[in-house]
């Protein structure tokens, strides 16, 4: 069973962090609370934590559309191509906030994702999940955890959550009530295209 682990956004408690960065680095499921609505993530260079993430969505690895949760700027060019000023100035201004940013891939991406031509960054504007991947080292693999409910596509009560999630996963971070919309995905691969409008704004663009 889970464990229930409470956070908070202000002031992230460091034995709290550190307990969920250790599940992280044994390959274990964390659910966090991010800027818009909660994640289900792992290390993204856990192949077996990525395989059992996709198994719960109920899609291949190959073809699962994840995106990298990043603490800053900095892990980019780990696993995107270079980009030009002009992206470069629209992601400065956007993050972190509640987008999520498809960009060229590198050849550095997780062996799993190699074939993708394409990668989802986020840098969400929450201290619990941007501490614990600063102190991961890496980034998290991210997916939204969608509700069997039509009315509520997504769960913002921890607690139900931890309820619903508590055998499939290792931890569920108790990070306060989240959102019930999801970040705004625009592409940058060419033109900036909106591909799903979310909670943040488009004025950036």
């Amino acid at each position: 069973m889970a464990q229930f682990i409470r956070i908070y956004n202000e002031n992230p408690n460091p034995k709290e962090i550190a307990k969920v960065v250790k599940v992280l680095q044994s390959g274990g499921l964390v659910i966090y609370p991010t800027d818009t609505v909660y994640g289900l993530g792992c290390d993204i260079t856990n192949t077996k934590a990525l395989e059992k993430i996709a198994q719960i969505k109920g899609v291949k690895l190959e073809k699962a559309n994840f995106s990298f949760i990043c603490n800053d700027l900095s892990h980019l060019s780990d696993y995107v191509k270079q980009i030009d000023s002009v992206t470069f100035k629209i992601l400065k201004r956007a993050l972190p906030g509640p987008y999520t940013f498809v960009l060229p891939g590198s050849n550095n991406l997780p062996k799993v994702f190699k074939k993708k031509k394409t990668v989802g960054i986020r840098i969400p504007n929450n201290s619990i999940i941007r501490t614990l991947v600063a102190e991961l080292g890496n980034p998290i693999i991210s997916t939204s955890i969608r509700d069997d409910d039509d009315v509520l596509e997504y769960t913002t009560d921890p607690e139900l959550i931890f309820e619903k999630w508590q055998n499939l996963v290792d931890v569920v971070v108790d990070g306060g009530y989240g959102d019930n919309e999801p970040s705004t995905v625009i592409d940058l691969t060419d033109v900036p295209e909106v591909i799903r409008e979310g909670k943040g704004s488009l004025d950036i663009l």
